[in-house]
């Protein structure tokens, strides 16, 4: 062989090689989200999660995008064209939405997104059967390092991987128009917001803008495409849904931050409220919102003046509806303490065997206030001191609603059970 011949042959090698890596690096990005260009895939609840659910994704590019999906081991898919829902607030945020429907009560699906070229990965989707269930709840998770909340909200769901979806009580973040917050808030919870459905609730800290002033939240509304409740006005800020035998209701309680841009927002919502209590034959009704009903006094190592714990303003026109149309129990948010209150009724300790059972649900992010809030006598049970970060569970069915709080750790230190 010629010297030339013998070149043009190393050439030639050289080429077959590239190409044939290029064609395995091309194999291995199929089936790949990076292959998409997408992140933060997430679920949320619907209204009726035996047949229906909504995924958005986050993405690097404006293209068309389309959701596959399919009865895990089928072979048979059905394919949906994804709807735009980009938006802008300080920043531009690419994003796609899909609402499937007509799912099959109680079955397991897998659903990937796609481009005209690529394809993404596989995701789990399971739809609920009607019967008992385990849900997470997460307090604020708001933080100035997203790390501690990612490693509770990771090792929960490791805990407890048979939960059908998870609740994150509001103030997601520290700052509803900080896009970096966000982007910590999804990865933090990227190894299982693909597979469990999310139930947002609105916080103050979603209605920021980044010179700290109140602002309406148009990152959080655009970012949790929820259940619709039928008031254009109130875009993704209140909503309800079922799952098993409860009917969850979400509240938005930014009342003083949108007074001036949504002055009758505590009367629509509590005659959307009604309306929706009085529709709901569910065995059981949960309230989840951010704000608690009472203001606590400050405690003794505060250095604040004392005040007396009060109930807020609007707790006198919401717990009327919450008694006359019978829900079981209320999960508030905001002050960053765990605290389980003896049943309520007509504003104070309700007779035994009936009232609400309202519970403070703590804090998740790394924003404290261990010295604050002062001891009240209606608190059945707190937090160990000096508190730091919890997590809570709901087990659902029938028979009992039962909750209980857990240490970051996984320890617990608070249960209670719920029948009638």
């Amino acid at each position: 062989m010629s010297r030339k011949a013998s070149v043009l042959l190393i050439i030639l090698c050289i080429v077959a090689t590239l190409s044939g890596c290029a064609q395995n690096a091309e194999r291995e990005a199929e089936g790949s989200d990076a292959a998409v260009a997408i992140t933060h895939v997430r679920q949320l609840v619907a209204a009726d999660n035996k047949t229906a659910r909504t995924i958005m994704w986050a993405a690097k590019v404006k293209q068309q995008y389309t959701l596959e999906y399919r009865k895990q081991g089928s072979s048979d898919s059905q394919s949906l064209q994804a709807v735009d829902s980009s938006f802008t607030d300080k920043d531009s945020v690419i994003q796609y939405t899909v609402r499937l429907e007509g799912l099959a009560p109680g079955s397991t699906y897998e659903y990937r997104i796609k481009t005209a070229k690529n394809k993404g990965q596989w995701h789990r989707l399971h739809t609920e059967d009607g019967a008992g269930f385990t849900a997470l709840i997460f307090p604020d998770s708001q933080s100035a390092d997203y790390s501690g909340w990612q490693q509770l909200a990771r090792a929960a769901y490791k805990r407890h991987p048979q939960s059908a979806f998870y609740v994150n009580m509001g103030d997601l973040v520290d700052n509803g128009q900080d896009a970096s917050q966000w982007r910590a808030w999804f990865n933090s919870v990227s190894v299982f917001s693909d597979a469990v459905p999310l139930a947002p609730v609105i916080g103050n800290h979603e209605a920021y803008s980044l010179e700290w002033k109140e602002v309406l939240p148009t990152s959080y509304t655009h970012l949790f495409n929820v259940p619709q409740n039928g008031l254009a006005k109130y875009p993704n800020q209140f909503y309800s849904f079922d799952y098993g035998p409860v009917h969850f209701v979400v509240l938005d309680t930014n009342f003083p931050e949108m007074k001036n841009f949504q002055p009758d927002l505590l009367a629509d919502e509590l005659s959307w409220l009604e309306g929706d209590l009085a529709a709901s034959r569910a065995k059981w009704k949960v309230v989840l919102m951010h704000r608690d009903i009472f203001l606590y006094g400050f405690g003794p190592e505060s250095g604040r003046e004392q005040t007396q714990t009060h109930f807020l303003d609007f707790s006198y026109q919401l717990l009327p509806v919450f008694e006359k149309y019978k829900v079981d129990a209320v999960l508030t948010a905001h002050l960053h303490t765990y605290r389980r209150r003896v049943p309520l009724q007509g504003f104070a300790p309700a007779p035994q065997g009936s009232g609400i059972t309202y519970i403070l649900t703590g804090v998740a992010g790394d924003v404290r206030y261990p010295k604050l809030w002062g001891e009240f006598a209606w608190d059945a049970a707190t937090a160990p001191k000096p508190e730091t970060a919890n997590y809570m569970t709901l087990k659902a069915d029938e028979q009992a609603l039962e909750f209980k709080a857990f240490l970051p750790d996984g320890s617990q230190f608070d249960e209670v059970k719920l029948t009638k």
